[in-house]
């Protein structure tokens, strides 16, 4: 189910409770309470005349509207009341909980029952499931504050966060992710390596996961979120202190910008084999030429705009290094205790710290 669909969804269990607080400002809490009622059942049942069927999320609305609006005037106590945004919101939050984090797609299986000959590719799943989890987290956030403002704030407290700020969350949401994309969309036509194709462009080979060559495909086209696999290179240097040299992405790089990150990465053009590939990226990020390197194995890495098979080899030639590409604004020697402090707080690209774990395995630090 798309986000707009399903803000759409909870949009109508939010009438009622604007109208408890109209009709509580002026008539009382049970006449409140009794016309939000009658409402919420006005909603099951323009919904079931209108479209010939019972609405799951109005008739679990109704129905906790009229299990709690019941207690609230039994016990003549309006709290019972205000937590029905709340409990709706719980159902949420575990259905979206379970989605993202478990092997039960429950979203996922409401996405293709409701949009039917709608098919996601890989990229797509990740964003949708990226989406999912910000959201569990938000709706979360909101469900304990309406929890708190049910028993500790004033009514029109209440009845901001109930339900103007729900709204307000989702919007700044929707607002922050598209002006997210528009941003990398134009640092994509800005950026020469994501150009569109044209003759100049690059290609690069195509592969299986055990590196065999299936086809080529522009370099934009591996870029474009479509997650077609293609082969890399990464080599790491040490020094006999067995300290890292780092090097440092510029602030204008599409991925990961201003972190710290391998010394030596880079594509492998179609055609090009391992060893040309490695020591023609070695000599254009770092200078290093004439040096020995130990490959050390491949794996897959997966990021938001493309699948990459990573050759990752070590090399202890670290005094032959010289900077002198645009594309490496610093670079520097860190020790594996400095580094073990800095991981996880953004300093490092991910897959750098994916790397450092597989080295620290083959005792190279």
């Amino acid at each position: 189910m798309k986000q707009a669909e399903l803000l759409k969804k909870l949009l109508p269990g939010f009438i009622p409770l604007f109208v408890f607080i109209i009709a509580d400002e002026y008539w009382g809490m049970k006449v409140g309470i009794c016309v939000a009622l009658l409402i919420g059942i006005g909603e099951m049942g323009y919904t079931w005349v209108r479209e010939k069927r019972l609405d799951r999320f109005v008739m679990l609305d109704t129905a906790l509207l009229v299990a709690l609006s019941g207690i609230s005037i039994l016990l003549e106590n309006d709290v019972f009341f205000k937590l029905k945004p709340a409990l709706i919101e719980l159902i949420l939050c575990v259905v979206l909980g379970v989605s993202v984090f478990s092997s039960v797609d429950i979203v996922g299986s409401m996405t293709r029952k409701y949009m039917k000959g709608i098919e996601m590719n890989e990229a797509q799943e990740t964003l949708f499931k990226r989406n999912l989890r910000n959201l569990f987290y938000i709706v979360l956030a909101h469900t304990v504050l309406v929890f708190y403002s049910a028993f500790y704030m004033s009514k029109e407290a209440w009845a901001f966060i109930s339900g103007g700020l729900f709204y307000i969350l989702f919007i700044l949401y929707f607002a922050f992710e598209y002006v997210k994309t528009w941003k990398l969309n134009k640092n994509r036509q800005n950026d020469n390596s994501l150009a569109p194709v044209s003759d100049e462009e690059e290609w690069l080979p195509v592969v299986e996961e055990s590196g065999r060559i299936i086809g080529k495909a522009p370099r934009s086209v591996c870029h474009n979120g479509e997650k077609i696999l293609h082969p890399v290179v990464h080599l790491h240097v040490l020094n006999p202190a067995g300290h890292f040299f780092l090097q440092k992405r510029p602030m204008d790089k599409l991925v990961q910008p201003g972190k710290w990150d391998t010394a030596v990465g880079g594509h492998i053009s179609f055609g090009e084999d391992l060893e040309t590939a490695l020591r023609r990226e070695a000599f254009e990020e770092i200078g290093l030429e004439n040096f020995s390197a130990k490959p050390l194995g491949h794996y897959r890495w997966n990021s938001d705009i493309e699948s990459e098979l990573v050759y990752y080899f070590v090399s202890y030639d670290y005094k032959k290094i010289r900077l002198h590409s645009q594309e490496v604004v610093e670079g520097r020697f860190w020790s594996p205790s400095l580094i073990e402090k800095q991981l996880g707080q953004e300093i490092f690209t991910p897959n750098f710290e994916f790397e450092y774990k597989l080295l620290k395995k083959n005792k190279l630090n």
